[in-house]
Parts: C-alpha cells; structure tokens; sequence
C-alpha cells in the first residue's frame, strides 16, 4: 500500500521561512565525490578471503564460526543443537531448508530424539511469539553477510518473524558463502539490487552481529543482555 503525502508544501514553505530564505524546489543535482573510499576496502576480496575476514572477526563478537557444505549441513546443525543442550528449536518456514537438505533432520531425526520443533505459521498469530520465547534455539538464513564487521541480513516476512532471531536462548544462522559481501556499502547496493529484481522490500531488515551484548554501562560488555546469549554462523559452501 503507497501512502498519500498531504500538506508537503505548506510545512516545507514553513521550513523555508523559519530559515529565512527562499524555499529550493528545483530538483538538486547528485554531487560526484572526488573519493569514495567506503568502496574500495576489500573491493577485490574473493569469497575465500572475505570468509577468512568474516571468521577472523567472528573472534571478535563471541561468535562461532562453522564451515559445510550441503552434504554435511545436517550433521553440523545436529550437533550445534546439541552442544546448546538440544530444543525447542524454532526456525523459519523457508524452502531453503529443504533444498539445503535439512528435512529429514527437522521432520524426522529430532522427533525421535524427542526434540520439539516448531516452523514459524504466520496463520498462528501470536502462538509463533509464544514458541519463539520458550525456544532454546533458533534457526534462520543470512540473505547478505557483511565480512568486515561480522553482520548477517535477516529479511522478514510473513514466513520468517524475527522474533526467531531474537527470543530464544541461542541462535543458529545459516550463512550461504555466496551471500558473502564486503562491508555495509556492498550490502546496500545488494539490497537494491534485489528490490529491483523482485520489486520487493522485506517488511523488516536485521543487521545482526553475533550474540545480543551491551557495552553501555561503564564500558562493560555483557553478553545476553536483550537477546540470545550465544550464537553459531554455519558458512555453507554454495559456490
């Protein structure tokens, strides 16, 4: 839904009036920067080495840095799973997971092993919030990884809340090698790229840096203060 713009000339006449200057409505030129050096910092990183940056800062925000590929995924996210002390786990309701593989795990071994699983249902209203909060883990896709800082992209929709990211105790996050950029600049331009081939803007985007922390209080960091308190990147091989 485009929503309507109303009394746009009247305040922005204001504006211009409480500075005391006339007001600009001729369209302003884009300025040509002489540098632009947010976009050559690892410009010609290969995906090898913009993974060698991502895991050496994953050191840096208490974050566990797994590699896979497709073939190995189940098995590497059993056994994250169990090291966090097995479930509820809540994920997403995302075809990738069955094309990555990870069904049988969902469906079928972690029942036998008596482990819940809950997929987000957007039909269940508030019943997905209420599984997310007593999950002990949640699963969810990068779509864009920023190396430099450590960052995955989650892109909501009515299929992927983000309270799957941010209520359960831990957090299992799916990183596709190829989803691997630089920095913010490149996943900027990413994300338009992606709205201007699908026409789409996710109804909520999430830069999220490893576990929740807070160094606000006298400087000190405190892992799990609004979120999970730890967290696994799993770098699938999808190249």
């Amino acid at each position: 839904m485009i929503g309507t713009i109303h009394n746009r000339d009247k305040f922005l006449n204001q504006i211009a009036s409480r500075l005391n200057r006339p007001r600009i409505s001729a369209p302003i030129e884009r300025p040509e920067w002489k540098f632009q050096p947010q976009y050559d910092v690892y410009k010609d990183a290969t995906q090898d080495e913009l993974l060698e940056i991502l895991t050496e800062h994953c050191k840096k925000i208490h974050t566990k840095i797994l590699t896979t590929d497709l073939q190995g995924l189940a098995a590497v996210v059993h056994d994250v799973v169990a090291d966090y002390g097995g479930g509820p786990v809540v994920t997403w309701k995302d075809e990738r997971f069955a094309q990555w593989g990870l069904d049988s795990l969902i469906k079928q071994q972690w029942p036998s092993e008596n482990i819940d699983v809950f997929e987000w249902d957007y039909t269940l209203g508030d019943e997905n919030i209420h599984k997310a909060e007593k999950a002990n883990v949640g699963i969810t896709i990068s779509e864009i990884t920023l190396a430099e800082s450590g960052t995955v992209v989650l892109f909501s929709d009515k299929d992927k809340g983000r309270t799957v990211s941010f209520l359960p105790a831990t957090s299992i996050m799916l990183i596709p090698k190829s989803t691997l950029v630089p920095r913010m600049t490149q996943a900027a331009v990413k994300m338009r790229e992606i709205y201007q081939k699908t026409g789409h803007v996710a109804s909520c985007i999430n830069f999220i840096t490893g576990p929740s922390n807070s160094a606000d209080i006298e400087l000190n960091l405190v892992v799990g203060v609004h979120g999970p308190i730890k967290a696994t990147y799993i770098v699938i091989n999808d190249l």
